[in-house]
């Protein structure tokens, strides 16, 4: 089973719960209560709350981390360890990549502005699957880390509308079969 399909069987059993939940709610309306009863009611309702709130919170944070722990957003703030090194700047409606080539098997750190406006910064493989991705912002160099496993022609994009000229914004650079291949 997936992570969607399990995603999936909880947001059904949860539907679930609501529905019994309202069902029961519908029939004890008609029911007349004592003072007792009703106050037993309400703090039997507080406590539900409480917990579901902080089972929510937690369920929240534990997804948080499952999903996110793994994300590649390298240090942007320190030097970082990668062999090749390749600088882009986007500018309208171009970019500029120096060298623009690479070796595939080690990684490569993008250094990533604009001279101009923002620019969405995307790497799409040969096979036309985007591969990374991060912004390029004038006055700020994003970092973006990557190790490239195959050889061939590979594609930089602008995913993020910065003029008439946006469509065409592309450039390509060469990531070369590794040493020893």
């Amino acid at each position: 089973m997936n992570l969607q399909d399990s995603l999936w069987a909880i947001t059904l059993a949860g539907m679930g719960l609501v529905t019994l939940a309202f069902l029961h709610v519908v029939s004890q309306a008609g029911i007349t209560a004592d003072e007792a009863a009703t106050r037993r009611s309400a703090h039997t309702a507080n406590r539900l709350r409480r917990w579901l709130f902080a089972l929510l919170l937690l369920g929240f944070i534990g997804g948080t981390w499952a999903t996110l722990r793994h994300f590649p957003i390298p240090a942007q703030h320190e030097a970082l360890d990668a062999k090749q090194t390749v600088d882009a700047v986007g500018r309208m409606w171009s970019w500029q990549l120096t060298p623009d080539k690479v070796q595939a098997g080690s990684a490569v750190e993008f250094r990533v502005t604009s001279s101009d406006v923002n620019h969405g910064f995307a790497i799409y493989g040969p096979d036309g699957r985007i591969v990374a991705q991060t912004q390029a912002m004038p006055g700020y160099a994003n970092k973006l880390l990557h190790t490239f496993d195959q050889p061939g022609t590979y594609t930089v994009q602008c995913l993020e509308y910065c003029g008439i000229g946006h469509g065409p914004m592309k450039s390509s650079f060469e990531v070369l079969a590794a040493k020893g291949d």
